[in-house]
């Protein structure tokens, strides 16, 4: 009896095996079709996953704000702080998006627009100070002065005109999120908001049931600490962009520099990329004041701007962000570099809360296999 049901078994275990080479032949045989279905599966869902996303950055806010009214004398009040909570924090989001486009939006609009019309003679100009210098210059060398021979017949307004770039802006916004998916993604978000402690819990009691006692408690601490990283890192680095923008703005306001909205709102964008974004976007501001202000104001834009985010970079980000990323800067560096390789702006942004909780794992390893060499040597050392 034993050996017939084995033997079932054998067969059943090369049926299975047989019937998943067939799978696999099948699905890369037709790679493409089953592609297909997966990146229509992603598009179906993606406004649940942005729902979550949404859910995630406002968690810490609507946890907060719910505390207070919890303190509330008002019983009401108290005893309906989470839907207040989550009512308050999208409306300040509301009112926060019509001061974005009402106010700020037009303004870079603006410039950029001034700007893109403009740029021809911006680049004529550039060409006539280049052709000013003297020959024995270090700018004068073959390799510049063939690359501007190869681009000094080019129409370059052609290529930045307004419309074509908000026609493709608009594109790319209607492919991507429609009017539908923005509703669904806002529902989701609220909900998850609304019912957050039950899925939490859920979440957690799934896991505590899958895994044994030690795995669970490690996956407890990692998540908790990620979720911190993370969650400080983005809300603090775009609080700081916001600040250095309006900072920025301001100084080349007081300046007269050109295209000062847009200059600020450019290096408080880069601001979020830490080191690299900085110098990127101060370098393209730097062109854009001595091509439309002169060498002067250039230099004093360069000075000033340095000095406000060597403020930023020692006063004003720590405070906002604390001592939760102590991360060597060449190590940061480095994690935006290979970030942004594979995964563009977007990986050059998380680069850094990624290494983060790297650095955390690593750590953790180590000082795991020095205890348990340490306890490997005490008993030599007791004999």
């Amino acid at each position: 009896m034993n050996e017939i049901k084995n033997h079932g078994k054998k067969w059943l275990y090369w049926f299975i095996l047989g019937v998943a080479i067939i799978v696999v032949y099948k699905a890369l045989d037709n790679f493409g079709d089953v592609m297909g279905v997966i990146a229509k599966f992603f598009d179906i869902i993606t406004p649940f996953l942005a729902g979550i996303f949404i859910s995630y950055l406002l968690y810490i806010p609507c946890k907060k704000i719910e505390k207070a009214y919890q303190k509330s004398k008002l019983k009401w009040v108290a005893k309906k702080a989470r839907p207040l909570g989550i009512l308050t924090v999208y409306l300040i989001i509301l009112l926060l998006l019509i001061i974005l486009i009402n106010f700020i939006l037009p303004v870079v609009f603006e410039s950029v627009e001034d700007l893109i019309n403009n740029i021809q003679n911006y680049y004529e100009i550039a060409i006539d100070k280049y052709n000013s210098l003297p020959e024995d210059n270090i700018l004068k060398s073959d390799v510049v002065n063939d690359a501007i021979g190869n681009i000094q017949n080019l129409d370059i307004k052609q290529y930045f005109q307004l419309e074509k770039i908000l026609a493709y802006v608009v594109s790319a916004i209607d492919a991507v999120t429609g009017l539908f998916d923005v509703v669904v993604a806002v529902i989701v978000s609220v909900y998850i908001l609304a019912e957050r402690v039950e899925i939490l819990n859920s979440i957690k009691r799934l896991a505590e049931a899958t895994f044994k006692e030690k795995t669970y408690k490690n996956l407890d601490k990692y998540f908790n600490n990620s979720n911190e990283i993370f969650f400080k890192f983005i809300a603090s680095q775009f609080l700081d962009a916001i600040i250095v923008g309006i900072l920025v703005t301001i100084a080349m306001s007081i300046m007269g520099i050109k295209y000062a909205p847009l200059l600020g709102f450019l290096i408080g964008l880069f601001n979020m990329i830490p080191y690299i974004g900085a110098i990127i976007a101060v370098g393209i501001s730097a062109i854009i004041t001595l091509i439309t202000g002169g060498f002067s104001q250039a230099i004093w834009m360069l000075i000033v701007v340095i000095i406000l985010q060597q403020i930023d970079a020692n006063i004003i980000n720590p405070k906002i962000i604390g001592q939760s990323l102590k991360i060597s800067p060449l190590l940061v560096i480095f994690a935006i570099t290979v970030g942004g390789a594979y995964f563009g702006i977007l990986g050059m942004f998380l680069a850094v809360p990624v290494i983060a909780v790297i650095r955390i794992l690593v750590e953790d390893y180590i000082d795991y296999k020095m205890t348990i060499k340490k306890v490997q040597k005490s008993p030599k050392l007791e004999n």
